[in-house]
């Protein structure tokens, strides 16, 4: 296919020129000048139109499609007190169609790739871990599905909140538990034996959920199945203060440093968040070459802090940009993203003019950064690149006038100009219609599930309300004794 008539985005997201791109076996074979002829290709005119490389989201959680605007005046603590009710009761059916809710947003928006850490509950499930694929694959969004595991339990895993916790509260925290480990890592390997999904761009990965709630024995599980199988593994490390000070409490060092003397720090693995990642965290992962998913929106919006994504670059880190979950940050809008990220970078104390992010470097951390992350061939517009495109309507209020297309990407996009999406060769979005998806069916089963999930789950969410304050008392004390991190990371 020749698609002409166009404005490409160059790979390093400067410029964007008119030129004619064809596209063969769902790469990108050349970038042609726009008076360019092939014989026999077929044309699609897209003149009006800007095309880029399709944003991948580095760090997302499907099952947080149902679960968008659950809260408010939520810290990262007390979402996880929450997490019962907000996820809870989830069915088969649930299941996938939360997975398709997400996909169906992130693809709308301009996203052709995500890394989603996947809960179920109380493990994951070979049939659940088939329907959130069989989701991604009929929207068409290629993903890595990592399963979001661990063995134990939020109270388990955070010291010293048992013991903080009323005695009506005390006995029922304490009696929760996650499966044993061993059926939970049997769980991940037998999907990773019988996975079916890579002709459709899924990949399975694995991602033992937060340090902390991790035995050591179960992270080293967790390493095994990814260097057996070849899996990507992502991991929540260091997002809020008070897990930085669980790090200190309970290993005696950070938890990166932890996770890297277990073996778990290759260039398989990317932190997710590492808002209070040390220097000498960002070092270790440059040397491992892991790397980092910035979510800018989500860490204001739990009030974690803002991550050192300019420290990470300049370490040699690779960084992407990612949404995280629909109930933590409750949209699935890359632009949106990657505007708040070069947002953030302004506000670090001393942070000079230098050590910002600017446009076009903030483009390139939700294309090529994040594909990185995922392992993809994709990012940016260049010959043997995936061709995953969105293409934009330079008509619409957004582009009017085009000045500088880096800029208004960051500044001025919010996914409303994305009006078709290419992935792999093939249309996935036309004229803003999703073409793998019923949409009116969706919104009616979101809508019935929605309520009833409300009701399934209206008893837990009255218990979780009253432990809430509990938390968030022992968490905030937890954090406030932990300066050492803050002191390193603030004075580099």
């Amino acid at each position: 296919m020749m698609i002409t008539g166009v404005r490409v985005l160059t790979p390093d997201a400067t410029e964007a020129p008119f030129a004619s791109l064809l596209v063969e076996d769902g790469r990108i074979a050349a970038v042609l000048p726009p008076d360019a002829a092939i014989a026999d290709a077929a044309l699609h005119d897209a003149s009006g139109r800007l095309v880029i490389p399709g944003l991948v989201n580095a760090h997302t959680h499907g099952h947080g499609g149902l679960a968008k605007g659950s809260g408010d005046k939520w810290d990262l603590a007390l979402l996880l007190a929450h997490a019962p009710w907000v996820s809870g009761g989830r069915g088969l059916d649930d299941k996938r169609l939360s997975t398709t809710l997400a996909a169906v947003e992130m693809l709308k928006k301009g996203c052709t790739a995500a890394f989603d850490l996947a809960a179920e509950f109380p493990a994951p499930t070979p049939d659940g871990l088939d329907a959130m694929a069989e989701a991604y694959g009929a929207v068409g969004l290629r993903a890595v599905l990592a399963p979001m595991v661990g063995d134990r339990t939020f109270f388990q895993a955070t010291p010293g909140l048992l013991d903080a916790l009323p005695d009506q509260h005390r006995e029922r925290a304490g009696g929760l538990r996650m499966p044993p480990a061993e059926d939970i890592l049997q769980a991940i390997g037998s999907a990773a034996r019988n996975w079916r999904h890579g002709a459709a761009g899924v990949q399975l990965g694995v991602a033992p959920t937060i340090p902390l709630h991790c035995s050591d024995a179960f992270m080293q599980g967790c390493q095994r199945l990814a260097e057996e199988f070849g899996l990507r593994m992502q991991t929540h490390v260091s997002e809020a203060r008070y897990q930085a000070a669980g790090g200190e409490v309970q290993y005696g060092s950070t938890l990166l440093a932890q996770m890297d003397r277990l073996g778990l720090v290759t260039e398989r693995f990317s932190v997710a968040h590492g808002v209070w990642l040390t220097p000498e965290d960002l070092a270790l992962m440059a040397q491992r070459g892991a790397g980092l998913a910035h979510n800018p929106g989500a860490n204001m919006r739990l009030a974690s802090g803002i991550a050192p994504a300019r420290a990470a670059i300049a370490a040699g880190v690779t960084v992407g940009i990612g949404t995280d979950g629909s109930s933590s940050s409750d949209n699935q809008n890359m632009f949106e993203s990657m505007r708040l990220a070069a947002f953030a970078s302004r506000l670090w104390e001393g942070a000079e003019e230098a050590d910002w992010l600017g446009t076009a470097e903030t483009v390139r951390l939700a294309t090529a950064g994040s594909a990185a992350l995922l392992g993809l061939d994709a990012g940016s517009i260049a010959p043997g690149k995936l061709a995953d495109l969105v293409f934009l309507d330079l008509d619409h209020v957004n582009w009017l006038p085009l000045n500088n297309a880096a800029n208004q990407l960051v500044w001025t996009e919010d996914g409303s100009a994305v009006r078709d999406v290419m992935i792999g060769g093939d249309w996935k979005l036309r004229d803003g219609k999703v073409l793998g998806v019923d949409e009116a069916k969706l919104a009616r089963d979101a809508r019935a599930a929605g309520t009833r999930l409300a009701e399934a789950n209206a008893a837990t969410r009255e218990w979780c309300e009253a432990v809430a304050p509990f938390v968030a008392c022992h968490c905030r004390a937890l954090a406030g004794r932990f300066t050492r991190v803050q002191r390193l990371l603030r004075a580099d």
